[in-house]
């Protein structure tokens, strides 16, 4: 059997917190479950879940980070059940751009939260979030720049 690749951009190994409802076509939500990103790209991201999703349903994501939520929309495109974590690998589609960048700001922010971590261990002094933000903007925002434009 040959395997054709269809992804369209490079996926970031990331692991943080998120919790999902798969939305039914009549605006309902069923469920909500816990699980953490697998990875991460600007086209969607990837997820272990107990239970299959089926391809082309709605999905809400929300990602938490300290007193914030964020909600993102998708569409799961592809559901495997995994052999080795005997869980189902959900990959999730972003359905507008607007989400996407959503999605890698919040990744940012994840990173820049243990950017702050290994700061403050380094220095042997609590380094607030504002201070690594903007180190690691001065150190990383060209690059970052140079994914949208």
């Amino acid at each position: 059997m040959k395997f054709t690749e269809k992804r369209h951009f490079i996926r970031h190994p990331v692991s943080f917190p998120i919790s999902y409802k798969v939305i039914d076509k009549e605006l309902t939500e069923n469920g909500h479950s816990q699980s953490e990103t697998i990875n991460l790209s600007l086209g969607g991201l990837l997820f272990p879940s107990k239970n299959p999703i089926e391809p082309n349903a709605e999905i809400m994501i929300k990602m938490p980070f300290e007193d914030k939520v964020f909600d993102i929309k998708g569409e799961v495109v592809r559901c495997v059940r995994n052999s080795e974590t005997k869980f189902f690998d959900i990959a999730v589609n972003f359905v507008k751009a607007q989400e996407a960048f959503k999605a890698k700001m919040i990744e940012q922010v994840y990173l820049i939260s243990g950017y702050r971590d290994m700061l403050s261990v380094r220095s042997g002094k609590e380094i607030s979030l504002e201070e690594a933000s903007r180190k690691w903007i001065k150190r990383y925002s060209e690059k970052f720049g140079k994914l949208y434009w």
